[in-house]
């Protein structure tokens, strides 16, 4: 039977952008029944929403009295999706009001709940708002941090509705977990890298690897659905921003090393998914470099870069967990069994990679192996369960048990 979504629509200008969000739920084959909350009318009428899902649309609870849909709608229920969820909507729901059909739907929900807020900066960071999103985050809510970007006239600052396409992929991250499954990372702050670092040679020029950034977007996602405060940060990705994140861009290891670090700090897990560059040219030219008149190649000196993952293995807190890559094309298990001691890591995930592997591909396989000396092996699967699955080991280790 196909999943049962409720989505609700709050009363911000943000609200035609969840036309589209609909859209990808119906289309991927989901029953959707839009509730509006009143307000959210004056922006989308009923008749879109009634149109684009194909069923009933009321803000209120006196419609169908006799389907009592205040009590249904929620138990029904396998997933309530909230966007945009405005200042006022987070306020009702984490004091438990209910007068209209959304917050009474949301206080019969006993499915996971959703919620994407959308409001101008200050709005977010008043502490009203803090402590609203405190409160329902503490409840097993996962409230959707706001993206960074052009707000309502001509403001521009924290506050907008992520993607359309990226709240869809964190209601799949949700969904395709056991509806049972807690928010188990609620309370926590996770520091995820992803993507390749480019070592510039001359202004037209650099040294680079073929790190897509999927895996790490894919542990950044699958976070957010279990819970988490995500930082992000990417080296060289050309992906959709994944909603939810706190996103810092960086191009070279340098700038890697740095923001990572500084990240690191108050992180509980920090998973080193991208793929930094090892070494980078030891001088850059200012202007291109020009092919010799005799055809002869140039001589580039390379020095090394520095190890990200061996500097947070000797500087990480005792109870935070970090997460290392290898990616490796023979000797795979030895040559990461190595690496996992030398970073003083919790767990290292090694990938056997070549031309048509992992890179670019939206599947993985992976052995996981711990510092306790477990063994987990990974089959091939999409890049998301691949990172929930390592997710439940941080998880166990988290909670101090590790397995």
């Amino acid at each position: 039977m196909s999943p049962r979504i409720i989505l609700g629509v709050g009363g911000g200008i943000a609200a035609y952008k969840a036309c589209e969000l609909l859209r990808l739920f119906t289309e991927s084959g989901h029953r959707v029944r839009v509730v509006p909350t009143a307000s959210a009318l004056h922006f989308v009428g009923a008749a879109t929403w009634s149109a684009l899902s194909g069923q009933p649309v009321a803000d209120d609870v006196w419609s169908d009295v006799h389907e009592v849909p205040h009590v249904r709608l929620g138990q029904q229920a396998d997933l309530v999706v909230v966007a945009p969820a405005t200042t006022d909507l987070l306020a009702r729901a984490a004091h438990g009001l209910a007068d209209d059909l959304l917050t009474n739907t949301l206080l019969t929900a006993r499915c996971p709940v959703v919620l994407a807020p959308a409001m101008h900066t200050e709005m977010w960071e008043h502490p009203a708002t803090v402590a609203n999103v405190a409160t329902l985050r503490s409840r097993g809510v996962r409230v959707v941090e706001p993206a960074v970007g052009r707000l309502t006239g001509t403001d521009t600052g924290k506050g907008r509705l992520p993607d359309p396409a990226e709240l869809f992929a964190v209601a799949r991250r949700v969904l395709a977990r056991d509806a049972a499954a807690p928010a188990d990372l609620t309370g926590k702050h996770v520091l995820v890298t992803a993507g390749g670092t480019r070592e510039p040679l001359d202004p037209v020029r650099f040294l680079g690897n073929r790190s897509s950034g999927k895996q790490g977007y894919a542990f950044a996602r699958a976070a957010v659905a279990r819970g988490a405060r995500v930082t992000l940060v990417s080296a060289n990705v050309a992906l959709p921003d994944p909603a939810g994140v706190d996103l810092v861009r960086v191009g070279t290891t340098a700038e890697l090393r740095d923001a990572t670090l500084t990240a690191a700090d108050r992180a509980d897990a920090v998973v080193l998914a991208a793929a930094p560059a090892d070494f980078r040219p030891a001088t850059y030219a200012t202007g291109k470099i020009k092919k010799s008149d005799d055809g002869s190649a140039p001589t580039i000196e390379l020095v090394a870069n520095p190890d990200i993952a061996a500097e947070l293995g000797k500087r990480r807190r005792p109870e935070q967990v970090l997460v290392v890559f290898a990616a490796e094309t023979s000797d795979a298990e030895a040559n990461g069994r190595a690496k996992l001691a030398r970073k003083r890591a919790d767990l290292i995930v090694i990938n056997e990679v070549g031309p048509d592997r992992v890179f670019g591909a939206d599947t993985n396989a992976a052995t996981v192996i711990g510092a306790d000396g477990s063994v987990s092996r990974m089959p091939e699967q999409s890049k998301e369960d691949l990172a929930d699955g390592v997710w439940d080991l941080i998880v166990s280790r988290l909670a101090g048990c590790p397995g």
